[in-house]
């Protein structure tokens, strides 16, 4: 059998076999603003041996970005606190629901335009991930029924993408109950029920079929990422439900990739025993050297070695099985003006980027940065600190920072000293056998403490206060705030776009 690695110097001699990017299609006919509009795809695309390939059975190699905070909203990429489903309740009930669904109609249909897939389109990038909340297409009050205003949506992604040959990978990143622990699964809670009923996976498996149903001859999707993210603390349910949902999308979709997350957060593949046909195996990457808790990157040699061995444990078990590898998400954090050094900082976190680029281009793997668009924290571009949404939300955002609510790349100095006296509490009342056995044990007892107070509680009360600030805004109001999220009304992160554009051409990032 040909290793991994192998393969992959194989390839390094003979580069006429790699599709590389921008869009290997043909132009034939002329598309919007009157250019060329790319040929679609013959077929789709498959898994062979370790490789992603086309119809001529040439490698893709798929980079790109994921539109999280758009189809799925998080808190620290559009400003609210704790869950997507809370923020929208407060919200409803501030502003009425004529006001509200304009409000949210008007967010979606500007947070992602065909202006923004032709802007992904010139970095040369070849593939968008687009993340999901299941709530698009079922009501948790009548989950039988499957939301048609679901497709309409993602379809509109879908298509502005293939007109610009970008491929998309479908990701459903939230569940009922949750599939994981954290904010992103939308659960509300800090545990993942999803694994405790089978009547949540039932309905997720219904809801996969009808999305494979329905892309099944759309040779633009790359494929289907079932479940973003998933923290199965037996380790076995996971693999029940992967095979599950194989066989039951490969009854109505034999033909699209699956890209499956390992588990606890798409990081451990310890529970995984075999390879399900036509699959690739999706890991997430990022680096504490890239958020304000971790060390700075300086490209000492012992941080590149911590960065190649974190990657490696990872991926172990995709080279023992020779199939491919798909980052599905990684990136740092960026420091704002007025932060302290930023300008410094942020070089560092750029450097940071620069060298984990390196590590995928070896292995010749498929990745998909986190983030494209958000208000200035992780985005390839963000919302301008002059747009209508900032300045209304300037006080509150400003607030939201200095308690440390949201998880994502917080800064604790202002309120360290509020918590360290009741996680000194847990670690005398709890026997030391016991401290640290709830999972992810990864978190320790200080992750699970900061999940329920801040992340949880906390959030969820201060969701009404963020809502409090759109009280009163006439129908014109709400859509200059939701415009605020227009790409021509964005500021544009020129540092980090520079590296993933020499990366698409084939120069060192």
């Amino acid at each position: 059998m040909v290793s991994h690695a192998m393969r992959v110097h194989q390839r390094c001699h003979d580069r006429s076999t790699v599709v590389s990017i921008p869009s290997p299609f043909t132009h034939c006919s002329l598309g919007t603003e009157g250019k060329m509009a790319p040929k679609t795809p013959m077929r789709c695309l498959r898994v062979e041996g370790t490789d992603i390939v086309d119809a001529d059975g040439k490698q893709v190699i798929l980079k790109g970005c994921a539109t999280g905070g758009h189809t799925n909203m998080e808190n620290f990429i559009t400003g609210y606190p704790g869950h997507e489903n809370e923020m929208r309740k407060a919200m409803l009930e501030v502003l009425g629901q004529e006001k509200y669904d304009f409000f949210f109609d008007k967010f979606l249909e500007y947070f992602f335009t065909p202006s923004d897939a032709r802007f992904l389109a010139s970095l040369g990038l070849n593939c968008i991930r687009i993340p999901i909340n299941y709530h698009h297409f079922l009501d948790d009050h009548n989950p039988g029924i499957i939301k048609q205003e679901g497709f309409k949506l993602i379809d509109r992604i879908v298509d502005a993408c293939a007109a610009e040959g970008l491929y998309t990978i479908i990701d459903m990143h939230t569940f009922p109950g949750g599939q994981n622990q954290g904010w992103h699964s939308d659960a509300g809670i800090h545990k993942a029920l999803f694994w405790d009923f089978k009547v949540f996976q039932d309905s997720m498996t219904d809801l996969w079929v009808e999305i494979a149903k329905h892309y099944k001859n759309n040779t633009w999707v790359a494929g289907y990422n079932p479940m973003n993210e998933p923290a199965d603390p037996d380790h076995t349910a996971l693999q029940a439900w992967y095979k599950r949902v194989e066989k039951a999308i490969r009854e109505v979709d034999p033909d699209h990739i699956l890209f499956l997350d390992g588990n606890t957060y798409a990081m451990d593949f310890t529970g995984f025993k075999e390879v399900l046909p036509n699959c690739v195996y999706a890991i997430h990457d990022y680096a504490s050297f890239g958020f304000p808790a971790g060390e700075p990157y300086v490209g000492s040699p012992e941080q590149k070695e911590s960065l190649q061995k974190t990657y490696e444990r990872k991926v172990q078990f995709m080279k023992e099985k020779d199939v491919p590898i798909w980052n599905g998400e990684f990136g740092p954090v960026y420091a704002s003006p007025g932060d302290e050094n930023y300008e410094k900082v942020n070089q560092q976190r750029y450097d940071l980027l620069g060298q984990q680029l390196k590590i995928y281009k070896k292995d010749e793997i498929s990745w998909s940065i986190w983030l494209y668009k958000d208000i200035g924290f992780q985005g390839m571009v963000h919302a301008s600190p002059d747009s209508a949404y900032i300045k209304l939300l300037k006080p509150f955002l400003e607030k939201k920072k200095r308690l440390g609510v949201d998880k994502w790349g917080r800064d604790d100095s202002a309120v360290k000293h509020i918590y360290e006296p009741v996680i000194a509490h847990f670690k005398e009342a709890i026997l030391p056998e016991n401290i640290n056995k709830r999972y992810p044990q990864v978190w320790k007892i200080e992750g699970h403490i900061h999940r329920v107070l801040r992340e949880t509680l906390m959030s969820e009360i201060l969701c009404w206060e963020y809502a409090s600030y759109f009280e009163g805004k006439t129908l014109e109001e709400l859509d200059e705030l939701a415009g605020s999220f227009k790409l021509e009304n964005c500021v544009k992160r020129e540092g980090l776009n520079e590296i993933l554009r020499r990366d698409a051409e084939g120069r060192t990032a």
